[in-house]
């Protein structure tokens, strides 16, 4: 009976152990599957041939998985005129819109600590200014900012300073600069850059701190992210390893911008793979939670499609969910993608122009590799898609001249066929605009041979695709309006030219001329148009950068002109009336003139609505 009792206590030791040892082995599987072994050769052969390509001087990768970092390579140069190569390690690049993950995380801790609410009007913090109240009722909440769903005009223009010593206060940036509310709340995700200003400047409020020392003391510090700073001017250590951004060979003026969203701030890869591991893990040195919270999707205009989380925006890919931040400024793209479910991250920078989003495609090379998954199968619906055939143009409405670009940048919807329709411009790779999409739902889009979704929410508004950051689409007449723009520079250019040279014809001939200021008027009105649109043409397509962020004088001269322009151009009208009411010369030059008002006016109704009028840098 013992000897039959030891035996059994020993056989079920024995089951124990080997049970524990598989387990041990299950976990070292685990391990393996995440260590992505091999990820350096893939982006060895991947970024190098993506430089070469493409004409980028450098870059930057950092991969992590399972807790750890396992690749971090700099690729190319820093420096073209010192040949300064880049270093994982060491070389600094502009944050531009990844800074915005950082200002998410700060709110988010001031929110653990109880001293913010993600729901409470943003007006129960501020102390010197208020947002308006444009819809009662309504309130703008900390949510809203960080889920980019506050429904502020998006104003970018002349915000930005050459010198980071003369960069106003962030308290001052939101309070001199707030934009327009032009939609309620919570309603519509449109890419706000002022949100994540104010949202900045609620740190400061929350936690008695310049908003730059914040995130130094209670994010960088902690994580040990030595190579990162906020600060304006930037520490002279990190200055001296600051890479400059290129399109081609030529390099970019620096300039600097709020720390909340954009410009200023500066990182390096291998820091970024330390917040990674931070954000994966829920590292409690940022918060209880911070990471699985950001990771969580928080608004989506369709709940058929990805999101945004708090900082981050989701996309899927192979069935998995990736959340993601871009950063975007002349001369340096970034893309940090986060996979949570598989606790593995990749971080990818450059400092040069690329046409074909190369970060994009690194990371999904990355993660077809490692996480090839599945995407959903969906089953191809018939029906009519004439109803969604038309123009769109981006929900991230302008209140300055940029808006412009919504005339130009538009998504085109054609319906193909029985289930089918075809979009122009939605696409990420301006190589490759157009794409083709098979009905899988009511409103609902697959791509075909692709992973992407789209969805028409029956309102004339269009979710998915990701032509943009937080993009959503509206349907508009753009299409038309653009007409009407060529239209009126084409009557103004024939006036400008044809005025001075039939004044001329009837002096030689000895003709009086009737009525001469009303054709003087119009000459004016058309050369100053034509002044605007050679000042906005030359400064856009020369340094659209400097010209945009830091202003510049001839699109100041250039504003001035159409904003005079616009004010003649009633006077026009007026004097086409008159030439009827009167009788002021013969049929052809009442038509003639009446013509040209008519094209005016529609030409001027067009450049107000797109802020082509009426914005001048102060």
């Amino acid at each position: 009976m013992k000897r039959a009792l030891f035996l059994g206590l020993m056989t079920a030791l024995l089951v124990s152990g080997l049970c524990g040892t598989a387990t041990a082995a299950t976990d070292l599987v685990t391990d393996m599957a995440t260590d992505m072994a091999g990820v350096g050769t893939l982006v060895d052969e991947v970024v190098p041939a993506q430089l070469a390509g493409h004409g980028i001087p450098g870059a930057a990768v950092s991969v992590v998985s399972g807790g750890r970092q396992v690749f971090a390579q700099g690729y190319g140069y820093a420096d073209l005129a010192g040949r300064v190569p880049v270093d994982a390690a060491r070389t600094g690049f502009f944050t531009a819109s990844t800074a915005k993950t950082f200002t998410a995380i700060a709110a988010l801790q001031l929110v653990e600590q109880g001293r913010l609410d993600l729901h409470a009007d943003v007006n129960t913090y501020l102390k010197t200014f208020k947002i308006k109240d444009t819809f009662p009722g309504r309130p703008v909440t900390l949510e809203h900012l960080l889920t980019h769903t506050a429904g502020f005009e998006d104003d970018v223009l002349g915000s930005s300073w050459d010198d980071p010593a003369a960069a106003p206060p962030l308290a001052k940036v939101v309070e001199d600069g707030q934009p327009e509310r032009v939609r309620p709340p919570g309603t519509v995700l449109a890419y706000d850059n002022y949100a994540y200003n104010l949202a900045g400047h609620l740190v400061e409020v929350a936690s008695g701190q310049p908003f730059a020392e914040y995130v130094r003391q209670h994010i960088l510090t902690p994580l040990g992210m030595t190579g990162t700073s906020f600060a304006a001017p930037l520490p002279g250590p990190l200055t001296a390893t600051l890479a400059q951004g290129y399109n081609g060979d030529v390099p970019y003026k620096r300039y600097y911008g709020s720390p909340a969203s954009g410009a200023g701030p500066v990182t390096t890869a291998a820091d970024m793979g330390r917040l990674m591991i931070a954000l994966l893990g829920n590292d409690p040195r940022l918060g209880r939670n911070i990471g699985a919270t950001m990771m969580r999707r928080h608004y989506t205009q369709d709940e058929r499609l990805p999101g945004i989380g708090y900082g981050l925006e989701e996309l899927s890919r192979n069935g998995h969910r990736i959340f993601y931040k871009g950063g975007d400024i002349n001369g340096f793209h970034h893309v940090l993608a986060l996979l949570p479910d598989q606790r593995s991250g990749v971080y990818v920078v450059y400092n040069g122009e690329d046409p074909t989003t190369a970060a994009h495609d690194l990371i999904n090379q990355i993660v077809d590799r490692y996480f090839p998954g599945r995407a959903d199968d969906p089953r191809p619906v018939r029906g009519d898609t004439s109803g969604y055939a038309g123009t769109y143009t981006s929900t991230r409405i302008r209140g300055d001249l940029l808006q412009a670009g919504a005339l130009f940048k538009t998504v085109t919807v054609e319906s193909t066929g029985d289930g089918t329709i075809t979009t122009t411009g939605l696409s990420r790779d301006s190589a490759k605009p157009d794409q083709a999409w098979q009905l899988i739902g009511p409103g609902l889009f697959a791509e075909r041979g692709g992973q992407e979704r789209i969805a028409f929410d029956g309102h004339g508004l269009l979710a998915g695709g990701h032509q943009e950051e937080a993009a959503t689409f509206q349907r508009s007449g753009a299409a038309l309006h653009v007409w009407l723009v060529y239209a009126g520079l084409t009557a103004f250019l024939v006036a400008a030219l044809g005025i001075p040279v039939a004044a001329l014809v009837r002096r030689l001939r000895g003709r009086p001329a009737r009525h001469r200021p009303a054709w003087w008027l119009a000459w004016l009105t058309s050369a100053l148009v034509l002044l605007f649109a050679y000042g906005f043409a030359v400064t856009i397509a020369v340094a659209p950068t400097d010209a945009v962020f830091l202003g510049s004088p001839l699109l100041t001269v250039a504003l001035t002109a159409s904003s005079t322009a616009f004010v003649l151009s009633g006077g026009v009208a007026a004097c086409s009336v008159c030439a009827w009411w009167k009788g002021w010369w013969g049929p052809a030059g009442r038509i003639s003139y009446t013509a040209f008002g008519l094209v005016t006016v529609a030409f001027m109704v067009v450049a107000y609505l797109y802020g082509m009028v009426g914005g001048v840098f102060g």
